[in-house]
């Protein structure tokens, strides 16, 4: 069952994009983040928050139609799960879609499952 917990868990997340406090709410506070636009390791969510920011400044054309996880493997050990996936953006113009390697690690609590490690590298 935590498998399937774990996948549903990524999915909601993605699934709630675009409101930052439901998305937030799949993501421990203090949790830690690399990702390929970030020169360091980044710690907690206001520090996610400064990226977004600088992201959304930085952004050109429209948003994506679609963010979604693919090619999901998920796996626990107790309360520790790790949920392995490609993360595709498709857009509306001609874009080619954008796509990023995914590893999140998650511990579950009273809450049920959050992410404490978000590691996404985009590919080329």
């Amino acid at each position: 069952m935590s498998i399937d917990e774990l996948s549903t868990t990524i999915s909601d997340m993605y699934r709630s994009l675009g409101d930052r406090p439901a998305f937030d709410a799949h993501l421990h506070p203090d949790l830690t983040i690399w990702e390929s636009d970030a020169d360091n390791l980044l710690t907690g969510l206001a520090a996610l928050d400064a990226l977004r920011d600088t992201r959304a400044a930085a952004a050109t054309g429209p948003a994506p139609v679609s963010v979604a996880p693919e090619q999901v493997r998920a796996e626990s050990w107790g309360d520790t799960g790790l949920v392995r996936y490609v993360l595709r953006a498709r857009f509306a113009d001609d874009r080619p879609d954008t796509c990023f390697r995914v590893t999140d690690v998650l511990r579950r609590d009273d809450t049920g499952w959050r992410i404490v490690h978000h590691h996404a590298e985009a590919v080329r």
